[in-house]
């Protein structure tokens, strides 16, 4: 097959991580990246030796070599990049969120169908080996039918440890648009879509002050909802409760549980960062055969069988925040590519998850019901043996 030239805007800290990965497939090669300076895109450019150095994202749009742009530029610029990358002609891969609003996102997704080409975003982590235990877990029918869960994203904000805070306090950002599409994606994947959604929400406070830091002191205005509680109800008939909070200090709910008429499923680690954002880690099983009641002795006892953790053969087991497999759904879209097929990451997905937060927000304010519009073919299961099985076709 081709190889895909990739050209990288936007050269942050999280565009190691991408680099570094994309080096170990050979159906890609990074030969340009760029930054609002040229004298950055050049150190990164020699460190991860990428050919071509450029100091506007539009220069690397402009390059005729370059057939795909990787775009890990802040959120407000998804947008603006993305729509000039596919007016030149390129595929695209984007970080999350698709675009900021679900209008910009609908009018990316049409621009890439009428021009054939192919657009995917993260997060991709749904692809880890977890939340893929899961979904063969669901599809095998050992949970019978899902009727229910909940998901689950709950810390204290980021002035505790970011840098330069106050843009999650911003439309845009807030609990919902920086953890939720981890959590909603990872829903999707494994539910596919939502016909209905209906939420409320608030905020603790007006302004934040960062306690520690390059920023101790300053004092943020918080201009969106940090305490969202919304009910996702998916075409399947299942419901799920999501709760996405920046006003809780600590917590003892699971990230993310599934119930089934046979059993439930469960992401149980506590630590806010550990949830759906995760490629790898346990998820843990308890079917009606280990229910406590099924057994006297353990009813007597009032005692339940322990948790199962499920076995986990898949690939892309990281639980690393610095090291992990992010990209690969970048890879996937490049074999879909070859192979005329839809990307497991795809636009459309990306799509329904950013009109899904919309509606969030928009029933939370308006007191009503909302119905997504869009819909999307859940993506297959990622093969054990990827990119392999891939290279055969």
């Amino acid at each position: 097959m081709k190889k895909i030239r990739i050209g990288v805007i936007g050269i942050g800290d999280i565009s190691d991580v991408y680099l570094n990965n994309l080096k170990k497939y050979d159906a890609v090669e990074v030969i340009a990246c760029a930054s609002r300076g040229l004298e950055k895109a050049q150190r990164k450019a020699v460190q991860h030796g990428i050919p071509k150095a450029y100091a506007s994202g539009a220069e690397v749009i402009a390059d005729p070599e370059v057939d795909l742009i990787l775009n890990l530029t802040t959120p407000q610029a998804h947008y603006e990049y993305n729509l000039a990358a596919l007016k030149a002609g390129k595929h695209v891969y984007t970080e999350k969120p698709l675009a900021m609003t679900y209008a910009q996102g609908k009018e990316l997704v049409a621009l890439a169908k009428e021009k054939g080409l192919l657009l995917g975003c993260a997060p991709d982590t749904f692809l880890g080996g977890r939340l893929q235990t899961i979904r063969e877990l669901i599809d095998s029918g050992k949970l019978g039918h899902i009727t229910g869960g909940g998901a689950y994203f709950i810390g204290h904000g980021h002035e505790f440890h970011h840098p330069a805070p106050a843009f999650f306090y911003q439309p845009g950002a807030g609990p919902l648009y920086d953890m939720g599409p981890y959590y909603i994606t990872a829903l999707l994947s494994l539910l596919g879509p939502v016909q209905r959604v209906c939420a409320m929400a608030t905020k603790a406070a007006d302004t934040r002050t960062v306690p520690s830091g390059p920023s101790k002191g300053q004092v943020l205005p918080v201009d969106v909802d940090t305490h969202i509680n919304a009910i996702l109800e998916f075409d399947s008939g299942t419901i799920v409760t999501l709760t996405c909070s920046f006003d809780v200090w600590d917590s003892e709910m699971p990230r993310m549980e599934l119930y089934g008429t046979e059993g439930t499923v469960l992401i149980d680690e506590k630590a806010p960062i550990s949830g759906p954002n995760l490629f790898g880690g346990d998820a843990l099983l308890r079917t009606s055969a280990e229910y406590r009641w099924a057994d006297p002795a353990r009813s007597a006892a009032h005692v339940n069988t322990p948790w199962t953790v499920i076995p986990n053969h898949h690939p892309f087991n990281s639980i690393s925040h610095a090291e992990n497999p992010r990209g690969i759904g970048l890879v996937d879209m490049v074999y879909a590519l070859a192979q005329h097929r839809k990307p497991r990451a795809s636009g459309d997905m990306a799509l329904h998850s950013l009109e899904v937060m919309e509606c969030i927000l928009k029933s939370a304010h308006e007191h009503i019901f909302c119905e997504p519009e869009t819909t999307f073919e859940r993506p297959a299961p990622l093969p054990l043996d990827f990119p392999a099985s891939e290279t055969a076709h």
